[in-house]
């Protein structure tokens, strides 16, 4: 057989093999898998991912986490979504929230005795009391004022201040771990030589820690 023919009929068998493979595995199988799990996800649940970005890198490495971002979960009309500070706050289908974590990797957590504190009445408050930050920038400073908020301050508030629970304690920026070149570099990018060590703040991993909360879905064990 000539070599151009037999490049050919190899070229035939990879077509055919990859297209088995594809109608053996479709994506309706990983589309369910994700279904499954949403099942699982209830109103309230907060929710953690890690993304790719300098700053991103820079929180995960400061608090000694994997995780460098949080929302809270909305169940709205029986489907699922993300009450997130970006830029600026707003709310997001969850579906579409786990595309920009690093992996599509999240963890969903429950505060534990959520079926007796968090009945209707409280969870409308939570979310009244959130509605106020909606369409806020995204705090570039990591300051506890309202004028701007980041992530993990606005979980930590609405939870505060909609369900009286405080998830953890807040820390002063110089217990965290400032000492990294990638974290230097975002601090000195942030704020020169004036870094607020004794501002008040709540990261990510320490949420995730709250030993209010126990594990819904852990997608980084599957």
């Amino acid at each position: 057989m000539k070599k151009a023919g037999l490049l050919a009929v190899l070229l035939l068998i990879a077509i055919a093999v990859f297209g088995k493979i594809n109608s053996v595995v479709p994506k309706k199988v990983f589309l369910k898998a994700n279904q499954s799990e949403f099942s699982l996800i209830h109103d309230g649940d907060i929710i953690f991912q890690s993304s790719e970005s300098p700053q991103c890198e820079a929180v995960r490495i400061a608090t000694r986490s994997k995780f460098s971002h949080c929302g809270i979960i909305y169940d709205i009309k029986g489907e699922k979504y993300v009450y997130e500070a970006v830029q600026p706050v707003s709310i997001s289908p969850l579906k579409d929230w786990i595309k920009h974590g690093k992996g599509n990797y999240y963890l969903v957590k429950r505060l534990k005795n959520a079926p007796k504190v968090l009945n209707k009445a409280t969870l409308d408050k939570m979310k009244s009391y959130g509605n106020q930050f909606k369409g806020k920038d995204y705090d570039l400073y990591f300051g506890w004022g309202d004028d701007r908020i980041y992530c993990s301050e606005l979980v930590w508030k609405i939870y505060k201040n909609g369900a009286n629970i405080e998830l953890c304690k807040l820390e002063k920026m110089k217990h965290f771990n400032l000492t990294d070149p990638k974290v230097k570099a975002v601090l000195a990018e942030r704020y020169g030589n004036k870094v607020p060590l004794e501002e008040l703040v709540v990261a990510p991993s320490q949420l995730a820690d709250s030993p209010f909360l126990e594990t819904v879905v852990d997608t980084y064990k599957n």
